[in-house]
């Protein structure tokens, strides 16, 4: 198990489960976990509490978003800490057993984890009463100096966290550090600002509102979903320059390209139809799938 405190940022914690993050971040008064990974990982991210903390419990799990990878092991942890989970209210419907997501879109990008992610699950979940709103006033439950943003477009209720004295940033997938599309990117864990996951997004036109309003916070620290923490000038370099240049960007068919996902309160309300994947992205695709177990197994076995 690595725990990565990232580049001097003061109090956050950044845990790998396999393909996502997770953080523990320190409070003035406890600590609270943002996300929760991927199924099967509540072990290890007990441990790493534990090596950090003792036997003391967060305050409280804070989500970014619902998506699977993002709250795998949320049942496990909630029940062994008797914590309460804060979502922004769009994200709800997805975490209290109302509505899936919409479909992801493997037609949207190159690599092998767009190929592989028909195969994801996208609920719904439902982690019954423990879940709250977050304040409406954008305070954040037992980290007082911090508050939250809402970022969505790669999820309908999707947030940030963002810490104004030392401009610490915590963003989910609104942006990641590393190109998730990228089989190869994931596993060496290689750096770059890059835009939310494409497989996953489905709203283009409120993902770039999002990648600019993170940009306009010039963020001295940068934690996100998938890749390291990274820091300084170049990274706000190249969040300006995602920003700047996001239209050009984000890809140019797929899915949700044209014509977003409509969410509301309830869930999920429509959807645009699929694009046609054609012989060459259903071939990828099985491919990705045999590529996905061999490097799954070997990952679990380290």
């Amino acid at each position: 198990m690595t725990i990565d405190s990232g580049p001097a940022v003061r109090g956050i914690h950044r845990v790998r489960t396999l393909i996502a993050n997770v953080f523990l971040v320190e409070g003035e008064h406890g600590w609270v976990l943002v996300d929760a990974g991927l199924r099967g990982t509540a072990s290890l991210i007990r441990r790493a509490a534990t090596r950090l903390f003792g036997e003391t419990n967060p305050t409280a799990i804070l989500l970014t978003h619902g998506h699977f990878d993002h709250v795998g092991a949320l049942t496990a942890l909630s029940r062994h800490w008797s914590v309460p989970i804060y979502v922004h209210p769009l994200e709800l419907p997805y975490v209290t057993g109302r509505s899936a997501y919409p479909p992801p879109d493997p037609t949207v990008a190159g690599g092998m984890v767009s190929a592989m992610s028909p195969l994801f699950p996208r609920g719904p979940y439902d982690f019954g009463s423990r879940v709250r709103m977050l304040p409406e006033n954008g305070t954040v439950p037992g980290l007082p100096d911090w508050r939250w943003i809402p970022t969505p477009g790669h999820s309908p209720g999707h947030v940030s966290f963002f810490r104004d004295t030392d401009r610490a940033l915590i963003a989910g997938d609104a942006v990641v550090t590393t190109r998730q599309e990228s089989l190869t990117d994931v596993a060496f864990q290689l750096e770059r600002v890059s835009r939310p996951p494409a497989y996953y997004t489905s709203d283009w036109e409120a993902a770039g509102r999002s990648v600019h309003a993170l940009a306009a916070l010039a963020p001295e620290y940068l934690a996100t979903g998938h890749g390291r923490i990274l820091h300084g000038q170049m990274m706000r370099d190249g969040l300006a320059q995602l920003a700047a240049g996001f239209a050009d960007m984000r890809p140019h068919h797929g899915r949700y390209v044209r014509q977003p996902a409509i969410a509301d309160a309830r869930g999920v309300v429509s959807i645009p139809p699929p694009e046609p994947a054609g012989f060459a992205w259903r071939t990828a695709g099985a491919f990705a799938v045999v590529v996905a177990g061999v490097w799954l197994a070997r990952a679990n076995r380290r």
